[in-house]
């Protein structure tokens, strides 16, 4: 926590976010202020939605990650950069986060989320964004499962391609097992049916002109800065319809992908989530693909 740090006397909250008052009452700034919100893992996504919810107005975060910035993060990472090689992402992006609002409130995770502190890391807050690795699933599991149990609502965007997928999960609906439905199938395949639940839709696969680089037994997948900024932009709308309690929001089974290479918008209403036919073509597609791609 940083409860105790020094106030700065050049920085005043009411000023700083008065730009985002139109589009929010001063009431409602307000209540963003006292939001708290947990993300775990602070790379791709993960980083942009902790500075695109600072820039919001939100107050408080729990943040969790227990990696650090590399040469390989620089193409999509928010934090990633020369001045900041070798250290750890918990540290770097909160100073970030600071440097825009220095009075929030801050729980840091430097090892993570696990077992013996997901109790408080969701101490008291409000919403879940999602910004774990693509291939952690026991992590994710556990925060989703954790979630649920405490009535805490998930919102849920992931990049793919130049674009992204969008999914909230909210306490009353669908779990994350009785959405995606790994259980019952190797790990190995867990990533294609993750990707089918993510986004059914599909949207991005036209566009990859260099396939072979996509591993997922090695967990390769490419990305981008682009699909990066878009997550962050539909993680946070998302999440201040959730905060505030205004506008339609839209949960699993329901699904929105956004992809700004082919000018697509789709929506798509899954129900039984990966039991559904559609899904299970899906399924069959992606995994015939990446064996072609891979035995080629």
């Amino acid at each position: 926590m940083n409860e105790g740090k020094p106030r700065n006397s050049d920085f005043d909250y009411h000023e700083a976010y008065s730009r985002n008052l139109g589009w929010l009452t001063p009431v409602e700034q307000e209540s963003l202020r006292n939001k708290r919100v947990a993300i775990a893992g602070l790379g791709g996504a993960g980083g942009v939605h902790l500075l695109t919810l600072t820039r919001l107005g939100v107050g408080k975060f729990h943040l969790a990650d227990l990696d650090l910035f590399n040469l390989v993060n620089f193409n999509r990472q928010a934090g990633a950069g020369m001045s900041s090689l070798g250290k750890d992402k918990v540290t770097v992006m909160s100073k970030l986060a600071l440097d825009i609002n220095p009075d929030l409130e801050l729980s840091l995770f430097p090892d993570g989320v696990q077992e013996d502190n997901i109790g408080k890391f969701l101490d008291g807050v409000d919403l879940y964004v999602y910004g774990l690795d693509y291939f952690v699933f026991h992590s994710r599991r556990m925060v989703y499962d954790a979630c649920r149990q405490r009535g805490i609502p998930v919102t849920f965007a992931v990049p793919l391609g130049m674009g992204a997928s969008l999914i909230n999960f909210l306490p009353a609906g669908p779990s994350f097992e009785e959405y995606f439905r790994l259980e019952g199938f190797p790990p190995d395949e867990w990533p294609i049916r993750f990707l089918v639940g993510v986004a059914p839709g599909l949207l991005h696969k036209g566009y990859l002109v260099y396939p072979e680089i996509v591993d997922f037994k090695r967990q390769r997948v490419p990305s981008t800065g682009l699909a990066c900024q878009i997550c962050a932009g539909m993680a946070g709308t998302e999440a201040l319809k959730l905060m505030l309690g205004r506008g339609k929001v839209l949960s699993a089974p329901h699904s929105m992908q956004f992809d700004a290479y082919s000018g697509r918008l789709k929506h798509c209403w899954r129900p039984g989530g990966n039991l559904h036919p559609l899904n299970q073509l899906a399924i069959r597609y992606v995994t015939w693909r990446i064996n072609r791609e891979n035995t080629q």
